[in-house]
């Protein structure tokens, strides 16, 4: 039954960061069993989603200084639309970290513009516990 657990947590750890991992269709899988305790799965799966992000936003701290680098895989007109944005629309930008495509860059992004960790975590913990939620209630509303 832990195994269980692992594997969610890993799954919405991984596909937090830029590894194209799935988390939601084991979530689904997880609570159609109905074995598992809700709750549990939606702290279990918000905790991993949230610590991926904090890995990128790390990464991001990080990333500047190799930016003159040649294998640095982000051009620097890139970088400056992406600070241009961050700046225009802020840290609430971080409330759309739960989307698919756009969510991990904004993390990562959100290191590089040093956004602090505290504000960080709160934010991102809303928006990716919240689409958990939703998906879970969606779930089990519908299908359960």
């Amino acid at each position: 039954m832990a195994v269980a657990y692992f594997g969610l947590f890993f799954a919405a750890f991984g596909a937090a960061t830029l590894l194209p991992l799935q988390s939601e269709a084991l979530l689904v899988g997880l609570l159609l069993s109905d074995r598992y305790w809700l709750w549990g799965l939606l702290a279990v799966a918000t905790l991993g989603n949230v610590l991926g992000s904090v890995v990128n936003w790390w990464l991001g701290r990080r990333l500047e200084q190799f930016q003159d680098r040649r294998w640095f895989p982000v051009s620097a007109a890139h970088m400056a639309k992406a600070r241009k944005h961050y700046q225009r629309y802020g840290h609430w930008s971080l409330l759309l970290s739960w989307l698919p495509i756009i969510g991990d860059p904004l993390t990562l992004i959100a290191g590089v513009m040093r956004e602090p960790l505290g504000r960080f975590l709160l934010i991102v913990t809303l928006a990716k516990g919240a689409r958990y939620a939703v998906l879970a209630f969606l779930t089990l509303g519908w299908l359960g």
